[in-house]
């Protein structure tokens, strides 16, 4: 497994693809990067893609913390920067959407399109889950029993309909898999402080021109949807995509079609900004 030495601490990462414009998958709050796999078969004929773990997660160590948004973006820049691109398209759920929109503010040049998935722009509201999602996240915290919060977690990122007519071990399979092993305290809210710092919706205007896809979980109850349509208003020029069934995991719960959704983005910004970068023949 590869790493990399970023300051004090080893990156972990994997790649897949080995050919066209690069992608960088950021995944969310203490989950791993091989959270990702459910949509790189769709990503990786036609891109060279690299997701990791974040500091303190998975095969990555754990530098001190508390972390902030700009370290953890500098992670991604420095990524980059290990693996030679001068660009790539940088594409964040849930807390690594946050990540990313402080990587396209801090290094725009290095950003060849932005796509934004059940995040925010920050503030206090938009911090606050609803209700049912505020209840389901303290039981993951809470839970002992392994199973037990496994069903929580289910509960916290899918829809109860799709829940019902899904093959329930295979979720619950996919999200041990992800989440069977605890994350230390002082990692979580390490990432956690990172969150509550967050807070860009006074700066986002100046991403206007970068091809900048938002996707719109329309049943998340972790992170409010409309808080895609406010980030997709912050940012001129964005495109939002509905995907009106999903809740907040929804690269599991719809791969096929937040898939198709990037290469679409990908292709429309490659166009636009062509030639790449990264070519060995520049």
């Amino acid at each position: 497994m590869p790493h990399v030495q970023l300051g004090t601490f080893n990156l972990h990462y994997d790649m897949v693809g080995r050919a066209g414009t690069p992608v960088v998958l950021i995944m969310g709050l203490t989950v791993p990067g091989r959270s990702w796999r459910s949509i790189l078969p769709l990503l990786q004929s036609d891109h060279r893609v690299v997701y990791f773990d974040h500091r303190g997660i998975g095969g990555s160590s754990a530098p001190r913390g508390p972390y902030s948004m700009a370290q953890m973006a500098a992670d991604v820049v420095g990524l980059m920067d290990h693996l030679g691109w001068a660009q790539a398209h940088i594409v964040g759920l849930s807390m690594g959407g946050m990540v990313a929109q402080h990587v396209a503010l801090n290094a725009r040049s290095r950003v060849r399109s932005l796509t934004l998935l059940a995040t925010h722009a920050g503030g206090w509201q938009a911090r606050l889950p609803q209700p049912k999602g505020v209840f389901h996240f303290i039981q993951t915290q809470l839970l002992r029993d392994r199973q037990a919060k496994i069903a929580a977690l289910s509960n916290l990122l899918f829809p109860a309909e799709f829940l019902q007519s899904s093959e329930r071990n295979a979720v619950r399979q996919g999200l041990e898999e992800d989440f069977g092993e605890p994350v230390p305290k002082t990692v979580l809210l390490s990432q956690y402080a990172a969150i509550q710092g967050h807070y860009t919706a006074d700066k986002l205007a100046r991403l206007k021109g970068l091809p900048t896809l938002v996707i719109r979980p329309g049943q998340d109850i972790l992170v409010r949807p409309d808080e895609s349509d406010r980030l997709a208003r912050l940012i001129p020029g964005a495109r939002l995509a509905r995907f009106d069934h999903c809740g907040h995991a929804v690269t599991r719960q719809d791969p096929q079609g937040v898939g198709r959704e990037l290469l679409e983005h990908f292709a429309a910004a490659d166009r636009q900004l062509r030639p790449d970068p990264n070519s060995p023949n520049r």
